[in-house]
């Protein structure tokens, strides 16, 4: 189905077309025409199936047609890049139409917080992060008596965060005449709850749920922490033509040390993660989709709703907390029609966790064994009592292996362990002298 089918405005259908866009993805053939129709919408999609544009598009076209008097639309969303991204993705649709938009959220200065009171009165479509919007309810900054649209884009992620009041606490600065959009990667019995209490008779459309793309070339490594740094130094050099990779830390603390790791002076590697101010992360993710780096090494505030085009590989130095993360970080990869590859580095204690991704997803992992120059790869067991036998690598050249007996104390190969008893002396025996 193309965009034109929809019955858009005829500037929009060119702005789109000057962006690259000519069919319409599932997600947006199932959603806009009911949102066109003014319906209520829960949405429910893998990443990168075009989310942004099936609320977009509708409402830039009802902003088009239909006159309007101040900000009519809201978009909330959990992080600043996600805010960001949709902002500069309207800017484009929006070429042609006399339609403004503003992103609102945290991490900048003063003279930051004086442009967004500003944008918050005169902005179409306002794009914010919970946590900021409430310092400008509170502080009186906010006139949304004439929003028609709310959009609640990740929402399943905001609830994660813990944003569930503040959503709450938004939604009761707003016009209860409204139409209302949640759009989400997963359905949890929140997600269910906050749709129960804020939308009417909504349309649901429902996606590939957890699923990864299937141009995601998905292979894993059975490796220990002390080898991953060397195995993912020689898949970087392996692979010439992956010319933007990504690599996923579970933790803000290890990012430098990967990025220390990988440094490379043939390729510029960076690291991001919350830590960074944020013109910082800007600057970094701007080289990175200009291709001046080759390697970002980020925590998980990359893995939603941030698009960066023609990503080649995914690395996950951790497996990731659980089946939606996992989902989330390889999706970044293999985005619109392009195929990419995920490669899952996996130590002896995550191999239960992985176990159970695999079991979501539907598909079992390819497992691949460490090449010998590297090290020895631990073996792939599910049980979770692994967590108690660490791996304590492999064995060097010329050492004994070394087994592990009731006492939990390592016993060398033909080394018998030796029991001692305590004898009982007879009631009223004496002590035993000794020499």
């Amino acid at each position: 189905m193309t965009f034109r089918e929809f019955g858009f405005d005829d500037r929009i259908v060119e702005a789109i077309s000057y962006m690259g866009f000519e069919k319409a993805t599932p997600i947006q053939e199932q959603a806009i025409p009911q949102i066109l129709k003014g319906r209520d919408l829960i949405a429910c999609a893998q990443t990168g199936t075009g989310k942004t544009a099936a609320f977009m598009l509708p409402l830039l076209h009802q902003l088009t047609v239909e006159p309007h008097d101040g900000t009519s639309t809201l978009v909330v969303v959990p992080t600043r890049e996600l805010a960001i991204q949709i902002d500069q993705q309207i800017q484009g649709f929006a070429y042609f139409i006399p339609v403004s938009s503003t992103a609102i959220y945290g991490g900048g200065s003063g003279s930051e917080w004086e442009t967004q009171k500003k944008a918050l009165i005169s902005a179409d479509v306002i794009i914010a992060t919970p946590g900021k919007l409430i310092s400008h309810i509170n502080m009186g900054n906010v006139k949304f008596n004439k929003v028609r649209h709310l959009i609640l884009d990740e929402a399943d992620r905001m609830l994660d965060m813990g944003f569930y009041d503040d959503i709450m606490k938004i939604i009761a600065a707003l016009p209860k005449n409204r139409q209302t959009l949640m759009f989400s990667a997963t359905m949890p019995a929140k997600m269910r709850q906050l749709a129960k209490k804020n939308l009417s008779d909504p349309f649901e459309v429902t996606l590939a749920i957890s699923k990864p793309s299937e141009k995601v070339q998905q292979a894993a490594y059975l490796v220990n922490d002390q080898h991953k740094i060397k195995l993912i130094n020689e898949l970087i050099r392996d692979k010439p033509n992956f010319d933007s990779i990504i690599v996923f830390s579970s933790t803000k603390k290890a990012v430098n040390e990967i990025v220390r790791g990988l440094s490379n002076k043939e390729y510029l590697v960076e690291g991001i993660s919350s830590d960074l101010e944020q013109n910082k992360r800007e600057e970094i993710l701007n080289r990175f989709r200009a291709k001046k780096t080759r390697v970002v090494v980020a925590t998980d505030v990359l893995s939603r709703g941030i698009d960066i085009k023609d990503i080649s590989l995914v690395i996950n130095y951790n497996v990731p907390g659980d089946g939606e993360d996992y989902v989330h970080r390889i999706g970044r990869t293999a985005r619109a029609d392009a195929s990419g590859m995920a490669i899952t580095l996996i130590n002896e204690d995550e191999m239960y966790k992985f176990a159970g991704i695999e079991k979501l997803i539907g598909n079992e992992v390819n497992k691949i064994q460490l090449p010998p120059h590297i090290g020895v790869s631990p073996e792939w067991n599910t049980s979770r009592s692994t967590r108690g036998n660490r791996s304590r690598g492999p064995v060097r050249p010329g050492q004994k292996e070394v087994r592990k007996t009731g006492d939990n104390r390592p016993k060398a190969e033909g080394q018998e362990k030796k029991i001692f008893k305590k004898r009982r002396r007879p009631p009223g025996a004496s002590k035993p002298k000794t020499e």
